[in-house]
């Protein structure tokens, strides 16, 4: 199969080709650098935003992964996250019309759902998070993931063009050993935990010190602060970042699995669906970080009785045949 992948410089887009170009598919990469290349694809300089250049690059496409966007709210406008993540992708959908391309998978995120860039809190209602939970975005990139969704789900309606849009978590890889802050939440929530059962009070009290910090990093819209991404983490923040993303992590190998099985599994329709490890990253019962963090979360759709995930996989799982191999709390 011809395939287009957008955005595929990057460490998944990289991985993805390589496992594709594996099974003996043609590979096409576009992304806005011109000095750039793609081990085993073809790269073309492309920008999303130019509909007649990238429905060029699509005329002789099968099947298309998006994965082209701003990843954060802190490195745009958000009039500039909006044009891109979300003007970008009508533009590879309504291409993906206009040349009779009849299946895209794109790189949603588990902000889609907005507790974690969001810049208001809400009640989470149970868990664990599945599709069917209420979101709330209320920063710029959760909201233009959220609209992406809407706008699989618009070209489904209209042109019969069939995906899933993956809320993808941090994606980390760890075939290279690779490590950066975000694996660091794992280690500063065990230590938050070995102090909760070595000395309650003073446990309770950092718990308690963490709320007060994500609710003054909300109100402050931290996240949208472009220098907030160079400043050094200090390990209650590293604590928040768990927290808001609910321990979840996949690795980059899972991430691509997911994205492939996205173009060949047999399906109709448009469906966002988490992807994550199943597992939560921090290694700990998972009843134990929901009681924690969530102590006002009294439904359970299914009883946690070890280590599974705070976020669902089930409908990826049925769907796709989605199973993650790596675990990041195997670190």
């Amino acid at each position: 199969m011809k395939i287009l992948v957008t955005g595929g410089t990057g460490s998944v887009g990289q991985e993805t080709v390589r496992e594709l170009v594996q099974l003996g598919h043609e590979v096409r990469v576009i992304g806005r650098r011109a000095d750039q290349a793609v081990s085993g694809a073809a790269y073309r300089p492309c920008d999303i935003t130019d509909f007649t250049a990238l429905k060029e690059q699509m005329r002789d496409i099968e099947s298309v992964i998006h994965l082209a966007a701003i990843p954060h709210p802190g490195m745009g406008t958000g009039q500039e996250i909006f044009r891109i993540n979300c003007s970008g992708t009508f533009n590879v959908y309504q291409a993906a019309a206009e040349t009779g391309i009849k299946r895209v998978v794109t790189a949603s995120s588990i902000n889609a759902f907005g507790y974690n860039f969001g810049v208001k809190d809400f009640d989470i209602q149970y868990l664990p998070i599945d599709e069917s939970h209420p979101t709330c975005t209320s920063d710029p990139y959760s909201f233009s993931k959220h609209v992406t969704e809407d706008i699989a789900d618009y070209f489904w309606r209209r042109e019969g063009i069939s995906g899933v849009c993956l809320r993808l978590p941090a994606v980390i890889n760890l075939s290279s050993g690779h490590s950066d802050w975000r694996t660091g939440a794992r280690t500063e929530t065990l230590a938050l935990f070995a102090e909760l059962h070595q000395h309650p009070e003073a446990g309770h009290e950092r718990v308690e010190r963490v709320r007060q910090q994500l609710h003054q990093i909300r109100m402050e819209r931290t996240h949208e602060q472009g220098s907030w991404r160079n400043r050094q983490v200090p390990p209650d923040m590293l604590i928040i970042t768990g927290w808001t993303n609910f321990w979840t992590g996949l690795d980059t190998r899972d991430t691509a699995q997911a994205l492939i099985k996205g173009i060949f599994a047999c399906y109709e329709g448009s469906h966002p669906l988490f992807v994550n490890d199943s597992r939560n990253v921090v290694g700990v019962p998972s009843f134990e970080l929901a009681a924690t963090f969530f102590p006002q979360v009294s439904a359970y759709k299914i009883p946690f009785a070890g280590q599974e995930a705070l976020v669902s996989i089930e409908r990826a799982h049925k769907l796709l045949g989605f199973e993650p191999e790596y675990h990041l709390a195997d670190l």
